[in-house]
Protein backbone atom coordinates (compact mmCIF):
# COMPACT_ATOMS: atom_id res chain seq x y z
CA UNK A 1 0.00 0.00 0.00
CA UNK A 2 2.79 2.45 0.85
CA UNK A 3 4.07 2.26 -2.73
CA UNK A 4 0.89 4.02 -3.83
CA UNK A 5 1.35 6.96 -1.44
CA UNK A 6 3.36 9.25 -3.68
CA UNK A 7 4.18 12.96 -3.49
CA UNK A 8 6.05 14.42 -6.50
CA UNK A 9 6.99 18.05 -7.10
CA UNK A 10 8.47 19.93 -10.07
CA UNK A 11 9.83 23.48 -10.00
CA UNK A 12 8.61 24.48 -13.45
CA UNK A 13 10.28 27.89 -13.20
CA UNK A 14 13.67 26.16 -13.43
CA UNK A 15 12.81 24.58 -16.79
CA UNK A 16 13.65 26.92 -19.67
CA UNK A 17 13.12 24.87 -22.84
CA UNK A 18 13.72 25.97 -26.41
CA UNK A 19 10.65 25.67 -28.69
CA UNK A 20 12.04 22.36 -29.96
CA UNK A 21 12.69 21.03 -26.44
CA UNK A 22 9.15 21.98 -25.45
CA UNK A 23 7.71 20.13 -28.47
CA UNK A 24 9.81 17.04 -27.70
CA UNK A 25 8.53 16.99 -24.11
CA UNK A 26 4.92 17.39 -25.28
CA UNK A 27 5.31 14.72 -27.96
CA UNK A 28 5.62 11.94 -25.36
CA UNK A 29 2.00 12.59 -24.33
CA UNK A 30 -1.02 11.17 -26.17
CA UNK A 31 -2.08 13.41 -29.06
CA UNK A 32 -5.41 14.30 -27.47
CA UNK A 33 -3.59 15.90 -24.50
CA UNK A 34 -1.71 18.42 -26.67
CA UNK A 35 -4.60 20.87 -26.95
CA UNK A 36 -4.85 21.03 -23.14
CA UNK A 37 -1.34 22.51 -23.24
CA UNK A 38 -1.41 24.65 -26.38
CA UNK A 39 -4.72 26.32 -25.49
CA UNK A 40 -2.73 28.59 -23.19
CA UNK A 41 -1.12 31.69 -24.66
CA UNK A 42 1.57 32.45 -22.09
CA UNK A 43 4.58 30.12 -22.02
CA UNK A 44 4.51 29.89 -18.20
CA UNK A 45 0.93 28.60 -18.33
CA UNK A 46 1.84 26.14 -21.08
CA UNK A 47 4.78 24.86 -19.05
CA UNK A 48 2.64 24.25 -15.97
CA UNK A 49 -0.04 22.48 -18.02
CA UNK A 50 2.54 20.28 -19.74
CA UNK A 51 4.33 19.37 -16.51
CA UNK A 52 0.99 18.52 -14.89
CA UNK A 53 0.21 16.02 -17.68
CA UNK A 54 3.72 14.55 -17.58
CA UNK A 55 3.41 14.00 -13.83
CA UNK A 56 0.05 12.25 -14.19
CA UNK A 57 1.13 9.76 -16.84
CA UNK A 58 4.55 9.12 -15.29
CA UNK A 59 3.11 8.49 -11.82
CA UNK A 60 0.38 6.15 -13.07
CA UNK A 61 2.96 4.19 -15.07
CA UNK A 62 5.44 3.89 -12.21
CA UNK A 63 3.00 3.25 -9.36
CA UNK A 64 0.28 1.19 -11.03
CA UNK A 65 2.42 -0.41 -13.72
CA UNK A 66 0.17 0.31 -16.67
CA UNK A 67 1.96 0.58 -20.04
CA UNK A 68 1.89 4.15 -21.33
CA UNK A 69 -0.18 3.27 -24.39
CA UNK A 70 -2.89 1.80 -22.14
CA UNK A 71 -3.20 4.74 -19.73
CA UNK A 72 -6.47 6.63 -20.12
CA UNK A 73 -6.88 9.74 -17.98
CA UNK A 74 -10.19 11.56 -18.14
CA UNK A 75 -11.78 14.40 -16.17
CA UNK A 76 -15.06 14.72 -14.35
CA UNK A 77 -17.50 17.50 -15.33
CA UNK A 78 -15.96 19.47 -12.42
CA UNK A 79 -12.48 19.05 -13.94
CA UNK A 80 -10.90 16.50 -11.57
CA UNK A 81 -8.59 14.07 -13.39
CA UNK A 82 -8.98 10.34 -12.84
CA UNK A 83 -7.62 7.08 -14.22
CA UNK A 84 -10.10 5.04 -16.21
CA UNK A 85 -10.53 1.58 -14.71
CA UNK A 86 -7.83 -0.89 -15.81
CA UNK A 87 -7.17 -4.53 -14.95
CA UNK A 88 -3.64 -3.67 -13.76
CA UNK A 89 -4.91 -1.51 -10.88
CA UNK A 90 -4.42 -3.70 -7.81
CA UNK A 91 -4.96 -1.00 -5.19
CA UNK A 92 -8.43 -0.86 -3.62
CA UNK A 93 -9.08 2.76 -4.59
CA UNK A 94 -6.17 4.30 -6.53
CA UNK A 95 -6.70 8.04 -7.06
CA UNK A 96 -4.54 11.11 -7.49
CA UNK A 97 -4.72 14.87 -7.56
CA UNK A 98 -2.61 17.59 -9.14
CA UNK A 99 -2.02 21.28 -8.49
CA UNK A 100 0.03 24.06 -9.97
CA UNK A 101 0.54 27.67 -9.00
CA UNK A 102 3.48 30.03 -9.16
CA UNK A 103 6.73 28.13 -9.63
CA UNK A 104 5.53 24.64 -8.79
CA UNK A 105 3.52 21.72 -10.15
CA UNK A 106 2.76 18.73 -7.91
CA UNK A 107 0.92 15.42 -7.78
CA UNK A 108 -0.19 13.20 -4.88
CA UNK A 109 -1.69 9.70 -4.94
CA UNK A 110 -3.38 7.35 -2.47
CA UNK A 111 -4.45 3.66 -2.52
CA UNK A 112 -7.64 3.87 -0.42
CA UNK A 113 -8.44 7.37 0.84
CA UNK A 114 -9.34 10.35 -1.27
CA UNK A 115 -6.44 12.71 -1.84
CA UNK A 116 -6.60 16.44 -2.46
CA UNK A 117 -3.70 18.75 -3.21
CA UNK A 118 -3.28 22.49 -3.50
CA UNK A 119 -0.37 24.87 -4.03
CA UNK A 120 -0.54 28.62 -3.53
CA UNK A 121 2.00 31.28 -4.38
CA UNK A 122 1.67 33.72 -1.50
CA UNK A 123 1.72 36.93 -3.50
CA UNK A 124 -1.02 39.41 -4.36
CA UNK A 125 -1.62 39.78 -8.09
CA UNK A 126 -1.78 43.46 -9.03
CA UNK A 127 -1.31 46.43 -6.74
CA UNK A 128 -4.09 45.96 -4.18
CA UNK A 129 -3.39 46.41 -0.51
CA UNK A 130 -3.49 43.28 1.64
CA UNK A 131 -6.74 44.34 3.31
CA UNK A 132 -8.43 45.08 -0.03
CA UNK A 133 -7.23 41.80 -1.51
CA UNK A 134 -8.39 39.51 1.28
CA UNK A 135 -11.71 41.36 1.60
CA UNK A 136 -12.65 39.97 -1.84
CA UNK A 137 -12.66 36.49 -0.31
CA UNK A 138 -14.24 37.13 3.09
CA UNK A 139 -17.41 35.17 2.23
CA UNK A 140 -15.36 31.98 1.80
CA UNK A 141 -14.28 31.85 5.44
CA UNK A 142 -16.10 31.12 8.67
CA UNK A 143 -16.29 33.92 11.24
CA UNK A 144 -13.70 32.10 13.37
CA UNK A 145 -11.25 31.75 10.48
CA UNK A 146 -11.77 35.35 9.38
CA UNK A 147 -11.08 36.64 12.87
CA UNK A 148 -7.79 34.72 12.97
CA UNK A 149 -6.80 36.06 9.54
CA UNK A 150 -7.46 39.76 10.15
CA UNK A 151 -5.90 39.63 13.64
CA UNK A 152 -2.77 37.72 12.58
CA UNK A 153 -0.50 40.76 12.97
CA UNK A 154 1.48 42.52 10.24
CA UNK A 155 0.34 42.59 6.60
CA UNK A 156 2.72 39.73 5.87
CA UNK A 157 1.28 37.69 8.75
CA UNK A 158 -2.29 38.40 7.61
CA UNK A 159 -1.52 37.34 4.05
CA UNK A 160 0.30 34.21 5.17
CA UNK A 161 -2.57 33.17 7.43
CA UNK A 162 -5.07 33.86 4.66
CA UNK A 163 -3.18 31.65 2.19
CA UNK A 164 -2.74 28.83 4.72
CA UNK A 165 -6.49 28.58 5.26
CA UNK A 166 -7.19 28.98 1.55
CA UNK A 167 -4.73 26.23 0.63
CA UNK A 168 -6.34 23.79 3.10
CA UNK A 169 -9.85 24.56 1.90
CA UNK A 170 -8.86 24.03 -1.74
CA UNK A 171 -7.14 20.72 -0.97
CA UNK A 172 -10.29 19.51 0.80
CA UNK A 173 -12.78 20.39 -1.94
CA UNK A 174 -10.40 19.09 -4.62
CA UNK A 175 -10.26 15.76 -2.79
CA UNK A 176 -14.06 15.61 -2.90
CA UNK A 177 -14.11 16.46 -6.60
CA UNK A 178 -16.62 19.25 -6.13
CA UNK A 179 -16.85 22.33 -8.32
CA UNK A 180 -16.35 25.98 -7.49
CA UNK A 181 -19.86 26.24 -6.06
CA UNK A 182 -18.97 24.39 -2.84
CA UNK A 183 -19.79 26.47 0.25
CA UNK A 184 -16.29 27.12 1.55
CA UNK A 185 -17.57 29.11 4.52
CA UNK A 186 -19.16 25.87 5.78
CA UNK A 187 -15.68 24.31 5.78
CA UNK A 188 -13.88 25.46 8.94
CA UNK A 189 -10.33 24.49 9.83
CA UNK A 190 -8.83 24.21 13.29
CA UNK A 191 -5.20 23.54 14.19
CA UNK A 192 -2.50 23.66 16.84
CA UNK A 193 0.19 25.91 15.42
CA UNK A 194 -0.69 24.56 11.95
CA UNK A 195 -0.23 20.93 13.00
CA UNK A 196 -2.89 18.49 14.19
CA UNK A 197 -5.18 20.08 11.59
CA UNK A 198 -8.83 19.04 11.47
CA UNK A 199 -11.92 20.26 9.67
CA UNK A 200 -15.54 20.92 10.55
CA UNK A 201 -18.19 20.90 7.83
CA UNK A 202 -21.37 22.69 8.80
CA UNK A 203 -20.24 22.43 12.44
CA UNK A 204 -19.52 18.67 12.38
CA UNK A 205 -15.93 17.45 12.90
CA UNK A 206 -14.78 14.99 10.22
CA UNK A 207 -12.64 12.56 12.21
CA UNK A 208 -11.79 10.46 9.16
CA UNK A 209 -9.79 13.24 7.46
CA UNK A 210 -6.14 14.24 7.83
CA UNK A 211 -4.38 17.37 6.57
CA UNK A 212 -0.78 18.43 6.14
CA UNK A 213 0.44 21.93 5.36
CA UNK A 214 4.03 22.78 4.49
CA UNK A 215 6.14 25.52 2.98
CA UNK A 216 7.99 25.53 -0.33
CA UNK A 217 10.78 27.87 -1.37
CA UNK A 218 9.84 31.21 -2.86
CA UNK A 219 6.86 31.88 -0.55
CA UNK A 220 4.66 28.98 -1.64
CA UNK A 221 2.43 26.78 0.51
CA UNK A 222 1.31 23.25 -0.26
CA UNK A 223 -1.52 21.32 1.42
CA UNK A 224 -2.48 17.66 1.24
CA UNK A 225 -5.88 16.30 2.29
CA UNK A 226 -6.59 12.61 2.92
CA UNK A 227 -10.07 11.38 3.76
CA UNK A 228 -12.98 9.01 3.38
CA UNK A 229 -14.45 8.59 -0.11
CA UNK A 230 -18.02 8.31 1.14
CA UNK A 231 -18.46 12.11 0.97
CA UNK A 232 -16.94 12.50 -2.49
CA UNK A 233 -19.06 14.24 -5.10
CA UNK A 234 -21.39 11.89 -6.97
CA UNK A 235 -19.56 12.41 -10.25
CA UNK A 236 -16.22 11.57 -8.68
CA UNK A 237 -17.60 8.54 -6.81
CA UNK A 238 -18.45 6.99 -10.18
CA UNK A 239 -14.74 6.97 -11.07
CA UNK A 240 -13.67 5.11 -7.89
CA UNK A 241 -13.53 1.36 -7.38
CA UNK A 242 -15.08 1.72 -3.91
CA UNK A 243 -16.61 4.42 -1.76
CA UNK A 244 -17.30 2.23 1.28
CA UNK A 245 -14.76 0.15 3.22
CA UNK A 246 -14.72 -1.97 6.34
CA UNK A 247 -13.07 -0.19 9.26
CA UNK A 248 -9.86 -2.21 9.23
CA UNK A 249 -9.08 -1.61 5.57
CA UNK A 250 -9.95 2.07 5.77
CA UNK A 251 -7.80 2.58 8.89
CA UNK A 252 -4.92 0.93 7.04
CA UNK A 253 -5.12 3.58 4.33
CA UNK A 254 -5.88 6.43 6.70
CA UNK A 255 -2.81 5.81 8.86
CA UNK A 256 -0.28 5.28 6.07
CA UNK A 257 2.72 7.62 6.40
CA UNK A 258 2.48 10.93 4.57
CA UNK A 259 5.83 11.16 2.74
CA UNK A 260 7.71 14.33 1.92
CA UNK A 261 7.49 15.65 -1.62
CA UNK A 262 10.18 14.30 -3.94
CA UNK A 263 11.60 16.80 -6.42
CA UNK A 264 11.47 15.68 -10.06
CA UNK A 265 12.84 17.39 -13.15
CA UNK A 266 11.07 17.57 -16.50
CA UNK A 267 13.97 15.70 -18.08
CA UNK A 268 13.61 12.92 -15.50
CA UNK A 269 9.88 12.62 -16.18
CA UNK A 270 10.36 12.52 -19.96
CA UNK A 271 13.00 9.80 -19.62
CA UNK A 272 10.31 7.47 -18.20
CA UNK A 273 8.29 7.59 -21.43
CA UNK A 274 9.00 5.47 -24.54
CA UNK A 275 11.17 7.20 -27.14
CA UNK A 276 9.01 8.95 -29.75
CA UNK A 277 10.09 7.92 -33.25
Amino acid sequence: MEKCVQRWLVNASEWDPSPNEFWIAMSVLPQHEHSSVTRFVKIEDRKRALVSRLLQYALVHQVVGIPFDEIVINRTPQGKPYLEKHLNVKFPNFNFNVSHHGDYVAIASEPICLVGLDIVSCFIPGKESVSDFIRNFSSYFSSSEWEKIVNAGSDDDVLDTFFRYWCLKEAFVKALGTGVGYKLDYVEFHHKDWTDIHVKVDGVVLNDWNFWLSELQGKHRIAVARGHPRIASENYKKTLKQSHFDDDLYKLGFHLPNPVFVMRSVEELCSLFPVVK
